[in-house]
């Protein structure tokens, strides 16, 4: 049998109306109010805000957490950039495996770059290609004339800024009239799918790390080895773009699609071959007139 005095057994205790009789300017708080103001509560608690504690970039920061927002920099700033090359190494990784091995029906941006493109590894890509040109178009002309007693050897390290200036122009300002030309025609048709401009470089970049390998190739005096190596690399750097952006245009104009897949095809095209006609083309032997000559022409 239970006890009369059961400490688990609910109690009303009566005493509260005669609590609130007492000190009628107590504040009170209904648990089943929804609208209670946290403001009030603190106060009915005991505590009170400490004015001098808080901190407004604090407070700004938790706000733009809550609604999912968050400001941008501008984009002549560094922190505006910081972002693009915040990236770990196997991502890198697997974007130039993506690059070098392109299927049908992969869409590079979609698969690889997730709406998270990056410039560090076509910058690092881009860097590496002017060196890997300008090193092997000096190491072909050497090896082209070795052993002839006509030729003297100078390093062209002009060939550096050239390189630099034709491989860096085709990795950014190609983009930006692609770019632009998208998004011209994505304001006259709605439905054409867009892609931002650091989209668009990214793949530009990725899309020329095959010819790093083939660039390294072409050091070997034989034009058979120099095409091959060329028609492999157009093949796989044009089926990257081709794939990429063949869905941004496939619902446009005919002439149109026509004309945006040539131009990405014919820019491939004039770069590759115009890097293997000026770095690796065979540049006249500087003569050297013999001492017997000179000796010949001094006499009187």
């Amino acid at each position: 049998m239970a006890s009369a005095k059961d400490p688990f057994q609910f109690q009303e205790f009566e005493e509260a109306g005669s609590l609130l009789e007492a000190n009628r300017d107590a504040t009170t708080i209904s648990i089943e109010d929804d609208n209670i103001n946290p403001e009030k509560q603190r106060k009915a608690a005991g505590f009170t805000p400490d004015g001098d504690n808080e901190d407004p970039l604090a407070d700004d920061d938790k706000t733009e957490l809550l609604s999912g927002q968050k400001k941008s920099a501008p984009f002549w700033t560094f922190e505006y950039y910081q972002k693009f090359f915040d990236i770990e190494s196997h991502h890198v990784k697997e974007r130039i495996i993506g690059s070098l091995l392109p299927w049908p029906g992969k869409n590079f941006i979609n698969v690889y770059l997730r709406r998270n493109p990056d410039l560090y590894g076509p910058f690092w890509i881009c860097t590496t290609l002017v060196f890997a040109i300008a090193i092997s178009g000096n190491i072909s002309n050497f090896l082209a004339h070795l052993g002839k007693p006509n030729y003297k050897y100078t390093p062209e390290f002009r060939k550096v800024t050239i390189a630099a200036t034709a491989i860096f122009s085709y990795a950014w300002l190609v983009p930006l009239a692609l770019w632009g030309f998208l998004l011209w025609r994505n304001n006259k048709i709605m439905n054409l799918v867009s892609y931002s401009f650091m989209e668009i470089v990214c793949v530009y970049g990725y899309s020329l790390s095959i010819y790093i390998p083939a660039v390294v190739l072409w050091i070997f005096p034989y034009e058979w080895l120099r095409w091959c190596s060329i028609m492999v690399a157009l093949c796989l750097s044009g089926s990257v773009l081709v794939l990429t952006f063949w869905p941004a245009v496939r619902d446009d104009h005919p002439k149109v699609i026509i004309a945006i897949m040539s131009a990405i095809a014919l820019l491939n095209i004039l770069l590759a071959v115009g890097c293997k006609a000026y770095f690796f083309s065979k540049p006249e032997p500087t003569l050297l007139v013999p001492t017997e000559v000179i000796r010949a022409t001094n006499k009187p």
